[in-house]
């Protein structure tokens, strides 16, 4: 499902227009990455949560040659599933 999907099935479900919902859908993950990108944790619930998440240096091999290498440290984004969510996607697993 892409957003045009995602908009278009949530704009019927709510009783919206594609435009009224596109707008309420851009809203609220620009809120999301922003707050993420500012170290705030965002909890949704029976969603999920997202975080930033810190990534030190550390030393990996290069595959290839077997070589010792430096990898810097990264930051970047972890969304974690509700146990609702979770239960969710394993009831359909099993159909």
């Amino acid at each position: 499902m892409n957003k045009r999907e995602l908009i278009e099935k949530a704009a019927a479900e709510a009783g919206l227009t594609r435009r009224q919902t596109a707008a309420a859908l851009d809203a609220i993950l620009d809120t999301i990455q922003h707050a993420v990108a500012s170290e705030e944790k965002v909890a949704i619930p029976g969603f999920g949560s997202f975080e930033i998440v810190h990534k030190p240096a550390r030393t990996g091999r290069n595959p290839q040659t077997g070589e010792p290498l430096e990898i810097a440290e990264t930051w970047t984004a972890k969304f974690k599933p509700s146990p609702g969510f979770m239960g969710l996607i394993r009831q359909r697993k099993k159909d």
